[in-house]
């Protein structure tokens, strides 16, 4: 069993991301399935074609993709990506690429919802005391361009792999005093335990987790 678990380098400014640096964090075997990383670019369609080369070469059976979701307080498994790209405020990637409502895959489906149990995820971190909930959109940006990717290469070459994505927020570590934020072990804590509900759970459980708005 392989578990393919991706963060992004860090992003503008910022000189660490949290969602790569507590996936380093993670032991290399968790509930007796290898852990194999990878650090993926913050650029639009780039950061998938890394991912999707690893994918070819380790044929995971579980694919968590993980990005930083600065502003949020707890750690997020997303249910859905959209087939658009579109820039919030014309805000560019690393790249300085800056798309602006275009179409991830032509002709591709309007959506693609996460094949890994997310409410199961959510309930087990926070049996733990891991801050969790369930998140119904992963934006228009690099995150969600890099979960249809994924989701859509799944869907048409690995259709046994289960994949999703996991926001989290920033970390203590990263100094944003006026932004929510946890401790970077507690990250990767979160993100071990969401892998272990993965393992756990072929299905997901029936309970409440969704939002009103």
């Amino acid at each position: 069993m392989k578990v393919l678990v991706t963060g992004f380098q860090p992003f503008g400014k910022e000189t660490s991301n949290p969602s790569y640096e507590a996936v380093r964090l993670l032991p290399d075997h968790i509930g007796g399935a290898e852990i194999i990383r990878a650090e993926l670019p913050v650029v639009f369609r780039k950061a998938a074609g890394c991912a999707a080369a690893v994918i070819r070469q380790e044929q995971p059976n579980l694919v968590l993709l993980v990005g930083q979701a600065g502003g949020r307080s707890c750690i997020t498994p997303e249910r859905v990506a959209i087939n658009i790209e579109d820039c919030p405020g014309g805000f560019p990637d690393n790249d300085g690429n800056a798309p602006v409502d275009e179409h991830i895959v032509q002709e591709g489906p309007a959506a693609y919802f996460a094949t890994v149990p997310i409410k199961a995820m959510v309930q087990k971190m926070m049996e733990a005391g891991v801050p969790a909930q369930v998140s119904n959109t992963a934006g228009t940006y690099v995150c969600n361009d890099l979960m249809y990717h994924v989701l859509h290469l799944l869907a048409t070459e690995f259709p046994h792999t289960r994949g999703g994505f996991i926001h989290v927020p920033y970390a203590c570590e990263q100094n944003h005093p006026n932004q929510p934020s946890l401790p970077l072990n507690l990250i990767a804590k979160g993100l071990e335990l969401s892998i272990e509900a993965c393992l756990e759970h072929q299905q997901d459980i029936k309970k409440f987790g969704g939002n009103t708005h």
